[in-house]
């Protein structure tokens, strides 16, 4: 792979709590609860959704509504790279015409396995004194989505934030789908660059706690585009790529490419229960 792609929305690791600024945030949406989130949080972690929480991709499950299981060849071939929001939001309006309901979409997105170890990564994260995790969820997919399986799992309120492409149900019954933002990265999707996300989140967070860094980060995603929000961890943070998935084989690329130049640490994980061992240590020698 090109060298070009490791410099993908490259910034220096994510400054002390005497440098953080908030970045002006173009276009911020989430679902922050009304009461003030708290501050007394040791760690920070984030998690993709898409092959990470689930063990599917939940676009390509909600296809099983279209008629036959699949799109129109006429469809798919709308798709350009770089803009796939805007794609899947031409599927999910054809899939309202087919008379695709709310109910039925629903019932896919709740019913997508778990990937291996993730409820128990979840139940750790739960057991946990409540100044140990802040839980925080960055993903490409959508809001609609991700609520509806975490609330079905049981997981929603463990999560602080979920930061995703805004998604609800128009009157007409027809998932509307937005971009989450705009961004000037240049290998993410137009839609949404997660190290802008993570980067912001976390300088806004700090301030929030009166200028007191976390302890530690910890990413735990498996795609490209969670290589991206990697890049900005220090060195006292950790990583955690899903085995031989994209997001490790960029990380092993650039460990080749540029010795040095990836500054956190990495734990590969196949099952939740590699990332419980490692939080699990964090946690006890920390106290």
């Amino acid at each position: 792979m090109r060298d070009s792609v490791f410099n993908c929305c490259f910034t220096p690791a994510h400054p002390s709590a005497a440098e953080v600024e908030l970045p002006a945030h173009r276009h911020r949406r989430g679902n922050m609860a009304e009461a003030p989130p708290p501050n007394d949080r040791r760690f920070l972690i984030f998690f993709d959704f898409d092959e990470t929480l689930v063990d599917e991709t939940s676009d390509d499950m909600v296809v099983q509504a279209a008629p036959g299981g699949v799109l129109p060849g006429w469809l798919k071939d709308t798709y350009r790279p770089n803009h796939y929001n805007e794609y899947m939001q031409r599927v999910l309006a054809y899939l309202a015409e087919q008379g695709v309901t709310e109910a039925t979409m629903r019932s896919i997105i709740e019913k997508i396995p778990a990937c291996p170890g993730i409820p128990a990564l979840l139940r750790f994260l739960q057991s946990r004194p409540p100044r140990d995790f802040e839980v925080v969820c960055v993903s490409d997919a959508n809001t609609y989505f991700i609520e509806s399986w975490l609330t079905r799992a049981g997981f929603r309120p463990l999560f602080l934030r979920v930061f995703s492409n805004p998604a609800q149900f128009d009157r007409d019954g027809q998932l509307q789908l937005r971009p989450y933002h705009s961004h000037e990265c240049q290998r993410c999707p137009s839609n949404f660059c997660k190290s802008v996300v993570v980067r912001e989140y976390i300088a806004r967070r700090v301030r929030e706690r009166g200028g007191r860094p976390y302890q530690r980060v910890f990413y735990v995603g498996d795609g490209a585009n969670d290589f991206c929000p990697s890049l900005t961890l220090s060195p006292r943070d950790t990583v955690f790529p899903r085995r031989d998935f994209p997001m490790h084989r960029l990380i092993q690329e650039m460990a080749e490419a540029q010795p040095g130049k990836f500054r956190a640490n990495v734990v590969t994980w196949a099952s939740g229960e590699d990332v419980i061992n490692t939080l699990r240590k964090v946690v006890e020698e920390r106290g």
